[in-house]
This record gives structure tokens, sequence and C-alpha cells, in this order.
């Protein structure tokens, strides 16, 4: 009985937040989020946790980006959420799930996870422990000396999965978004080391970058990994270079940033100039619908880094992104509240994880 009255309060609220949202023109942040997070309370399961047979960084992306949206701590769609992300952690201090082999990636989602709780107003537990002990298990994988691989070595300050035998961008770039949250910056050797291997996934032949791979595409564009031969989710091109693509761009852009690099640097001119080349928000450049809304939160994270309202593209019209994002994603929006993508790649075709990259890409569009 009482499932059933849940139920039917939650579809009347969805259907009164519905309302209010068809009235809105443009619609708010607000209003999208609210609708958001109709759908959450009913796609949790009995521990709060958010398709946990794919990954505990599901849950960890979705309580994240209701605090970021200014959910409180204590309230349960919340709160059991953390709690149950920060069950998975580990005495090497990695918070993963049990054999996994995404150790570097579940334990960056978890750490700003749990950063972000620690932090909300209202928050009664400082996870300080935990916190050190992760950053320690991260900073101890990341690909260098340690796992035979020195500064020559194209995996050199690089972060992986896991379960490759190699480091690549996506997942160094969570490594930098977490050291990011727990206040380190450009001085710190964990974040120099990552800079480092950054630089080389950058088709951008420079002082910064003498892989095999730099002159071949050479238009400033980032592809995956420059590391074990070499791999762009792009393809390759005809001379075997590594194609560059938009999700990709916009992190090592971010990535950039957080690690100290400041706009007047060639690779970040290089960034931006491709970017430019290739601003939509119709696809992911390079990839079509592959990982969409991962590029949207990208995309959302990297422009916010750059202290930049409006962007400029390469036909000289301005764009104010966050207004642009904010309408795309609100006609994208399904009736149930949540985003889903009809390109299963990467998992976008799970709900909870669509929308919880849509949920912090929309925490930079307030």
């Amino acid at each position: 009985m009482n499932r059933f009255r849940t139920a039917v309060a939650l579809a009347l609220t969805l259907t009164l937040v519905s309302a209010s949202f068809a009235q809105d023109s443009p619609p708010s942040v607000d209003a999208m989020v609210d609708r958001a997070v109709v759908f959450l309370e009913t796609s949790r399961d009995e521990q709060g946790a958010f398709s946990p047979h794919l990954s505990p960084a599901i849950t960890g992306l979705v309580a994240t980006g209701l605090l970021k949206h200014g959910r409180s701590v204590n309230d349960p769609l919340v709160a059991d959420a953390v709690k149950y992300v920060a069950g998975f952690a580990k005495p090497d201090g990695g918070i993963y799930s049990d054999g996994s082999k995404h150790g570097n990636y579940e334990t960056c989602i978890a750490v700003q996870c749990l950063k972000a709780a620690a932090t909300a107003p209202g928050a009664k537990e400082d996870y300080a422990e935990l916190l050190d002990k992760a950053e320690k298990y991260l900073k101890g994988i990341q690909w260098d000396d340690e796992e035979g691989h020195g500064l020559e070595s194209t995996s050199y300050g690089g972060a992986g999965y896991g379960s490759h035998s190699r480091p690549d961008l996506s997942n160094t770039s969570f490594l930098l978004d977490t050291l990011h949250a727990l206040g380190r910056d450009g001085d710190d050797p964990a974040v120099q080391k990552a800079l480092i291997f950054v630089s080389r996934t950058q088709n951008l032949e420079s002082e910064y970058n003498t892989t095999e791979f730099a002159a071949k595409v050479n238009d400033g564009g980032f592809y995956y990994t420059p590391a074990a031969g070499g791999t762009s989710q792009a393809g390759q091109d005809d001379s075997g270079g590594l194609r560059s693509y938009g999700s990709m761009t916009y992190a090592g852009l971010k990535s950039m940033i957080y690690a100290g690099v400041d706009a007047d640097d060639p690779r970040v001119k290089a960034a931006m100039s491709w970017l430019r080349k290739h601003y939509t928000l119709v696809e992911n450049p390079g990839m079509g619908t592959s990982g969409l809304y991962y590029y949207y939160h990208t995309f959302a994270k990297a422009l916010d880094a750059t202290g930049q309202d409006t962007f400029t593209d390469a036909d000289g019209a301005e764009h104010d992104w966050r207004a642009e994002l904010v309408a795309k994603l609100a006609e994208d929006q399904q009736p149930t509240g949540a985003w889903v993508n009809t390109n299963e790649r990467w998992l976008e075709a799970d709900p909870n994880l669509s929308t919880a990259y849509v949920l912090l890409a929309l925490s930079y569009c307030k």
C-alpha cells in the first residue's frame, strides 16, 4: 500500500512539474532538475543506488549532480546514495566495487561525490580519512616510474581504467577533476605528471609533444590516448594520425586549465581554435551521437573553466553557450524526466547515467 501511495504521489508530482515546465519559455534549469528528481525517485533500488549492476560510479555521479543543484545532503535521495558509495571503500584506499577493473574511474567519481557531500550545507560527515586514503590510492596507480614508465614513455603521467594495459585521456581527466575538487593545483606533482600525459594526447607538435602522432593531424584537438600504440575513438586518418574529437578536446582543455596552463599558452590556443571550428550541440564532433551526454558534461565544465560567458565560433558567431545548452537539454528531456541516448555506446542508453551527466552539465549553466 505504501509503495502504491508513493507511486501515485510521484506521478502527481511529475504531472504538476510537467505542467509548470510547459509554461516556461525558455525552460529554467530548476524546472528541468525538478523533473529529473521525480524520475530518480522511481529509478533507485532499495539501497538508494542507481544502476548498481553497471557500476557504483553511476550512483556517485547522480548524487554529485543532485548536490551541485542544492539538494540537501540529508535528503534520503542523496543521503542513501552517498552512503552506498562510501560503502565501497577498500583497505588499499580505493573506493570501487569488488573485483572491479575500473579502480581509477570508480574511485575518482566516489571522491568527488564524498567531497561534495562533506562540503554541502548541513553535512554531518567530513569523510576526511576516506578522502585522504583515496587520494593516496589514485596517485599510487598513476602511470609513472613505479609502473615502469619513465618520462619518455607515452603512458607517463596518465590514468587508466585498470582493465586495459594503458592510460587514457578520459580517465586522466577524471583524475584531474578529482584532484581539483580536493584543492590540488598545478604545483601538485601528480597534477604536473598528468599534464605531461594530457599534452601528449593533443594533435599539436610542440616542445610538450614529440610523439609519433603529434605532426600527423596537427589540428589542435585531442584524442583518446597515445599510449600502447595510440587510439582514437574517432579512428585514424590516411596518414595513420589519430583523429581529434569533441568530448576529448573539451576534456583536454579543461584538464590543462585545472593544471594551471593559462589562456596564452599555445596548447590552449590550439584547443580553442579546434573547438571554434567544431562548435555544436547537435552531436559529439567526430563521434556523432556516441558519448553525447558525456560530451555535454565536458562541454559545460570546460567552458565554465575558461571563465567565458560567451563563445565565438570560427565564423564569428557569438554563442551564449549556457542558454543554448539548457535549450538543447530541455528539448531532449523525456516525459519521465530522464535523459537517455538512443546510441547504446558507453552505457548512455542507461537513463540514470545520462541523467547524471545532464545534472552535472546543468550545474554549470545556472
